[in-house]
């Protein structure tokens, strides 16, 4: 029994000695780090393939790549964390690019974008008094 806990010791502590290397995300070089300033979306996706995430509302993509170093069990040291978005247009061309340090949490403040409801639009008099006035039936199925 001492021989098998004795094992196990000396298991953990050489597992502990070896330092390894975790991407998540895109795997991207530091060249590409460097050159992201892409014109359309072909060039885009023909250099940093698909996209971690696409907003079809308003046709965004976005990348995430993050590169750390685990050199024991307690210890993970995020080499860097970035999210890419690129805003395209509708002919395709990239016509927005930022870029998301995630290691600078603690610096995040609130977007102030908002979403536009093109679907209602109302007139003063319906901002004022909302859904006063006649109902509408919806048609029912039988």
């Amino acid at each position: 029994m001492c021989k098998f806990i004795f094992y196990i010791i000396i298991f953990l502590t050489l597992a502990n000695c070896s330092n390894k290397v975790i991407y998540s995300g895109k795997i991207l070089n530091q060249e590409q780090l460097e050159d992201i300033n892409f014109v359309n979306k072909e060039g885009l996706v023909s250099k940093l393939g698909q996209p971690s995430y696409v907003d079809t509302i308003e046709n965004k993509y976005f990348y995430f790549s993050e590169k750390s170093e685990k050199k024991s069990i307690f210890n993970k040291e995020v080499k860097y964390s970035y999210v890419f978005v690129f805003k395209i247009d509708k002919n395709d061309e990239i016509i927005e690019t930022k870029v998301f340090n995630t290691e600078e949490v603690k610096n995040v403040s609130f977007s102030n974008d908002k979403t536009s409801n093109e679907i209602i639009k109302r007139g003063l008099l319906e901002r004022i008094f909302g859904g006063v006035g006649t109902q509408q039936e919806l048609p029912t199925s039988p």
